[in-house]
């Protein structure tokens, strides 16, 4: 195993905690700020929006650049926006450090994946991406967890102050284990930019914002629902999240599998397994048992979907596919901003702590009508397009 990888996938888990830790510690950054749950909310549809508006002319415009000094800047700016929530005086001046570290989000992944496959042999280019996107998985699994518990203990801003440490770790690993690599000097903007003339990309990339904002809307808020609700006392919520990481991880391998079989199928059976697991979560949101077996396969069929999404932009990008890929990560953060907006809107509507449930299950299944309308049987995943392109699955 190249030690690089490991440094990719060290920044990795650190801009997973990044996004993902806030929403198990919400409830004490709210009362910390006197702020309502819809306006800390924002801290999570913010940070989603800053990813979406960030993610494509930031990755356009670094790709020139040498690759290793592009992602050390940008580990260098995730640093200081997570320095600058540490300290926050105020409820503004931590979304402005949250706005700050998404900055680096979707460009840090784009340009790593280039590098990680790099380092390695052909065969081994998937792999290698893989291991990179692991530490967001794990981020999700171990971290966000994790992160909450030492919020709990210690106050939220610790939480922000050990992401900050991880970054500077990742920070000097990517320095010390990174091999320089020069940007794409032969790159066409125009040629990338011709994909989006294919409709079925615009398809593609609302497919990812209603689909994957449904699953992020309804998780937005879960910790209140979880002690509003079901009544489990705030110091469950950590050992909670990582059954929901559980689910993301075993989603995440098992939609990648399936994909490689069928696109069109993995996201007919995950998006409408996720309307029903969703439904009957809000249904039965005051059962301990049910809860916790709904946070699992939320997490499993939410991120079933990933993988599917991300090669379908792919394949119909063509010969093409690094902004479509680039654009789709953003969809992903648009769908995790309105999500997250939808849930604070119900809130702040009155209509309770399962409200964003019902939310997230109704934005899917606009996802799952979008899917049978188009009714896409363009090739399965894994083959080639006409353009002779095989795609490679990235995560967000």
């Amino acid at each position: 195993m190249k030690p690089g990888l490991l440094a990719l996938a060290v920044g990795g888990f650190g801009i997973g905690l990044t996004e993902f830790v806030i929403a198990g510690l919400l409830p004490e950054v709210a009362t910390d700020f006197a702020v309502d749950e819809a306006t800390a909310g924002w801290l999570i549809s913010g940070y989603a929006l800053a990813v979406a508006l960030g993610a494509i002319p930031l990755t356009a415009g670094v790709t020139r650049l040498p690759r290793k000094q592009v992602l050390l800047g940008l580990m260098g700016l995730f640093v200081v926006g997570n320095l600058l929530s540490a300290i926050a005086p105020t409820y503004e001046a931590m979304l402005v450090g949250r706005v700050v570290a998404a900055l680096c989000h979707g460009a840090f992944f784009g340009i790593g994946s280039v590098v990680a496959a790099d380092m390695v042999a052909p065969d081994k280019k998937a792999g290698a991406i893989a291991l990179m996107f692991g530490g967001l998985t794990l981020a999700n699994v171990l971290g966000v967890p994790a992160g909450t518990l030492v919020g709990q203990q210690w106050g939220w801003r610790a939480a922000f102050w050990a992401i900050t440490v991880i970054g500077v770790l990742a920070l000097v690993a990517i320095a010390a284990l990174v091999p320089a690599q020069r940007g794409d000097s032969g790159a066409d903007l125009r040629r990338e930019v011709r994909a989006f003339t294919e409709p079925q990309v615009w398809v593609s990339l609302l497919l990812t914002v209603l689909g994957y904002g449904g699953m992020f809307g309804a998780f937005t808020y879960i910790a209140f629902t979880l002690t509003g609700v079901t009544g489990f006392a705030p110091s469950a919520v950590p050992w909670l999240l990582v059954l929901f990481g559980v689910g993301l991880v075993a989603g995440n391998v098992l939609g990648g599998r399936a994909a490689n079989r069928s696109v069109r199928g993995t996201l007919l059976v995950a998006l409408s397994a996720l309307v029903v697991v969703m439904t009957t979560f809000a249904l039965t949101a005051s059962s301990k048992p049910m809860t916790v077996l709904a946070l699992v396969l939320m997490g499993g069929f939410g991120f079933a979907t990933v993988p599917a999404l991300q090669m379908r932009v792919m394949t119909h990008a063509g010969g093409a596919p690094t902004l479509a890929s680039g654009a789709n990560i953003a969809a992903f953060n648009v769908g995790n901003a309105l999500g997250a907006w939808l849930g604070g809107v119900t809130i702040a509507a009155g209509l309770g702590y399962v409200s964003p449930i019902w939310a997230g299950a109704g934005l899917t299944g606009l996802a799952l009508v979008l899917l049978v309308a188009a009714d896409p049987r363009g090739p399965r995943a894994g083959e080639p397009t006409a353009d002779g392109v095989r795609p490679e699955v990235l995560v967000p």
